[in-house]
């Protein structure tokens, strides 16, 4: 599968101010096989220490930590040579020995030709134990594939393309070829091995069950949470935040027989494990967004729009023939999608605007960033007259000055409205932030 991830692995690669790596990213997202075909494709050696399955190799990570006796141990553990240039040297599961992560600097400060990276499902989990080694090491995120990367998977490189383009409008054969795949997308989602199993099989039950399996990795998974969290509370949450997405979160409606406090550890917990994204509202008057982001009222998105399916049990026979995908489980679907999206073209935290007045109530779902302006955002269908919230948005806050809207009509930019009508598919590119992305289409 070609990820986006293949060309910033490869610009870290070459950079001149490369430090070791860490790669975050929730369990099942493919971190691991990423990795793996990076250092198999573009080293001479790559040498892989997982520490969860192999516990005995912590006793490397005890001592001064100094990098040469780390690498002289590894190397006689795993038979290969570590040469400076021409090895990566991937720790993964590195959670599981927080030594292993205080390390990084000292293979930054000893050994800076050396090519490390490191990367754990619970990494954020280990952070409370170690002295972080802050400015020895970067990060970068790994997530599902987004709908371009799904579709690349797929081998319709060509479609890929055009959803990466700016957004305009298609001929009508085209638009309709991407609407039904992105339907497709709404259900099998974008977590690798899902996306694997229906391409090999062209079964959408085949992918259901990969869901399954993902989502029981994850209960599993509970039992390291402790003793921060019970485990049943935890499911509790995750269910309900499927179940909810699209909705303001109040703690005492996550699960019943559970203290708000309780509920809010859990829900904490599976934002750290990056299985569910929390989505603050905001002032949009300034940036940084973040700096006005609210801690009582907020949103929250699922990892996957797979998962979510999995998770609410909507029923496949009834939501999957809705003519228009905004209808899929009351719009719930259309905007884990953008949001889904956006995680990964903002390559930030995200957030919406929500006004709560005693006459009267208004909410955008989403607020994008580009290139220093503010976006408001709509996941709706319907004219431009009916969008009372983002017209509330674009005349209260001056510098907000063009809302978009995602729908399933053909794109319309309507500039008496300040107001853009695109496409779903085009959610990626619309909302990216970055500099360009044509360098992705050469990973």
């Amino acid at each position: 599968m070609k990820r986006f991830i293949d060309h910033d692995l490869e610009q870290w690669r070459n950079s001149r101010r490369r430090k070791p790596l860490i790669l975050r990213g929730a369990r099942q997202v493919g971190k691991t096989y990423s990795i793996r075909r990076f250092g198999e494709t573009r080293f001479e050696n790559f040498l892989l220490v997982d520490l969860e399955r192999n516990p005995g190799w912590h006793k490397v990570f005890e001592g001064n930590l100094q990098a040469r006796q780390i690498c002289s141990d590894l190397e006689i553990l795993l038979n290969q040579k570590i040469i400076p240039g021409e090895t990566l040297l991937f720790i993964d599961e590195i959670q599981a020995c927080p030594r292993a992560i205080s390390a990084l600097r000292y293979f930054y400060e000893d050994m800076p030709q050396l090519h490390v990276i490191a990367a754990g499902s619970l990494f954020e989990f280990a952070m409370k134990d170690i002295s972080f080694p802050v400015g020895r090491v970067q990060f970068l995120s790994l997530h599902p594939l987004c709908f371009a990367e799904y579709l690349m998977a797929k081998g319709k490189e060509e479609a890929g393309k055009i959803i990466l383009s700016v957004p305009k409008e298609v001929s009508k054969s085209i638009h309709e070829l991407l609407c039904e795949e992105l339907r497709r997308y709404f259900f099998i989602g974008g977590m690798p091995e899902s996306v694997k199993a229906y391409v090999e099989t062209g079964s959408m039950q085949e992918s259901f069950e990969v869901q399954s399996e993902i989502c029981d990795t994850y209960r599993l998974d509970f039992s390291k949470y402790r003793p921060q969290a019970d485990k049943h509370c935890l499911n509790t949450v995750l269910t309900s935040v499927a179940q909810r997405v699209g909705q303001q979160i109040k703690y005492s409606r996550l699960g019943e027989g559970y203290s708000n406090p309780t509920l809010k550890k859990a829900f904490d917990l599976l934002s750290l494990a990056r299985i569910i994204t929390k989505v603050p509202s905001v002032d949009p008057s300034g940036l940084p967004l973040g700096a006005t982001a609210s801690a009582k009222i907020f949103k929250a998105l699922m990892v996957d729009i797979g998962l979510m399916r999995h998770l609410t049990g909507m029923p496949m026979d009834v939501e999957y023939h809705k003519p228009d995908l905004l209808n899929i489980y009351r719009g719930a679907k259309a905007e884990q999608y953008v949001g889904q999206e956006m995680v990964i073209s903002q390559d930030k935290d995200i957030y919406y605007w929500s006004r709560r007045a005693k006459s009267s109530s208004a909410e955008v779902d989403y607020l994008a960033v580009i290139k220093g302006e503010i976006f408001p955002i709509e996941v709706k269908s319907g004219s431009s007259g009916r969008l009372k919230s983002m017209h509330l948005c674009l005349h209260n806050y001056q510098n907000c000055r063009k809302g978009f809207v995602f729908s399933t009509r053909s794109y319309a930019d309507l500039p008496k409205q300040n107001v853009t009508f695109i496409p779903l598919y085009f959610a990626f590119s619309a909302t990216y932030a970055g500099k360009s992305l044509k360098n992705y289409f050469k990973s």
